[in-house]
């Protein structure tokens, strides 16, 4: 096992009506005038705005409002909030909704504590020295950003998705109240779950060693998501199946499941994250959906890197007695393919509608390469002539 540092500060406040702590939450927290950031109307509809409003005027925090995140949160909005937070001289950010309004959020507090235009973190051209306090009221189980140090933003002028990673964005707290995905749809809800799986096999799959007790963790964390995920998206108001769901999705990604296998808990692979990503900047896909598109062809392409590996995978988590390795290997691979299929998610790129041509499948891998100038991936290098032939195998 090797040295890491574990850091989770952020406040968990999990269960039912936690939402109504918001604004006691806001003020303990030092925060005297929140921007509320949100999506689309869904959170209006809901009443959950309402609840939360009322929850800030109870405790006396001012607030301004700024609505309109899609999906692949756009950099056009973080700017947008940049701009009013100055105005308005906001002290904290008040996420409500999911992972893509979180990520918002955070861009937006690492922009109000920056002079210089906020895509400079995302460019690589600057690295964040500051971020103004995140809180948030989750209402989907996908990304874990309630619990990470990472924001993904996209910026629509070039078609580029990018994350930055620091401590200094991680949320102060987090409200989860499991039936606020009750009305979550079934193929969001299967997204996310194939989200949470992907955050966990990122660290599982970082490298050939075995660590435990952290390898143990990670292969709860997997079961649990393929058991209950089935039930979530047949009875969206299961409300054990959606409670698990929620917690999984932060354990996936609040650095647990890397412990000890080098670096800082958030050490991976993340080779399946930076093809997705590229896909999502391109064609402006679900990320989850992204994610279970590409799983295969890069799994396929990996494993004989360290096939005991996927292995321990498919006897640990999909119940595979194959004795021997390889053999394990593959019917691991397909029984993951099977579950996918089994929630609605698509196994290749075909399945998200996409039918590409030799000079996108070029394109792709040269921006996912950073023009030629990284290398993806731990479980195995990948180069930009790699990225490339698992985005045909994918095809």
């Amino acid at each position: 096992m090797n040295d890491f540092r574990y850091y989770t500060p952020t406040r968990v406040e999990f269960g039912r009506g936690v939402e109504t702590k918001a604004g006691e939450l806001v003020k303990h927290f030092g925060g005297t005038k929140v921007l509320l950031h949100y999506g689309g109307g869904s959170v209006k509809r809901s009443g959950l705005l309402d609840r939360v409003i009322r929850s800030l005027d109870e405790a006396g925090v001012a607030y301004v409002e700024l609505g309109g995140v899609v999906p692949n949160p756009r950099v056009s909005k973080v700017r947008e909030g940049v701009a009013l937070g100055r105005k308005e001289g906001v002290d904290f950010l008040l996420a409500v909704g999911g992972g893509s309004v979180i990520d918002s959020a955070k861009a937006i507090g690492y922009g109000l504590a920056y002079d210089g235009d906020v895509w400079d973190f995302y460019d690589y051209k600057a690295t964040p020295a500051a971020c103004l306090p995140v809180g948030c009221v989750l209402t989907l189980a996908a990304t874990g950003s309630e619990m990470s140090d990472s924001s993904v933003i996209t910026n629509e002028e070039n078609g580029k998705k990018r994350g930055v990673n620091s401590d200094l964005c991680r949320c102060r707290f987090a409200l989860m109240n499991p039936e606020l995905t009750f009305t979550v749809p079934a193929y969001q809800t299967a997204s996310g779950c194939a989200d949470i799986v992907s955050h966990t096999m990122e660290r599982y799959f970082s490298g050939a060693e075995t660590v435990e007790p952290t390898d143990s963790v990670a292969e709860g964390v997997m079961r649990t998501v393929i058991e209950m995920a089935p039930r979530a998206v047949k009875t969206p108001d299961d409300y054990e199946a959606r409670a698990a769901i929620f917690w999984a999705s932060s354990l996936s990604h609040n650095g647990l499941t890397g412990c000890g296998r080098g670096g800082n808990g958030r050490v991976g692979d993340w080779a399946c994250h930076q093809l997705e990503h590229e896909l999502s900047g391109m064609f402006d896909v679900t990320h989850g959906a992204g994610l279970a598109a590409i799983w295969s062809a890069w799994s396929h392409y990996v494993m004989p890197a360290a096939p005991a590996r996927f292995a321990r995978f498919a006897r640990r988590v999909m119940g595979v007695s194959e004795p021997d390795d390889e053999k394990a290997a593959l019917a691991g691979i397909a029984a993951y393919e099977a579950f996918l299929r089994s929630i609605g998610m698509p196994t290749d790129l075909r399945g998200l509608g996409l039918t590409l041509t030799d000079e996108q499948l070029d394109a792709l891998a040269y921006n996912c390469s950073f023009e030629g100038t990284r290398t993806i991936g731990s479980f195995r290098i990948l180069k930009q002539a790699d990225m490339r032939e698992i985005y045909r195998l994918a095809r």
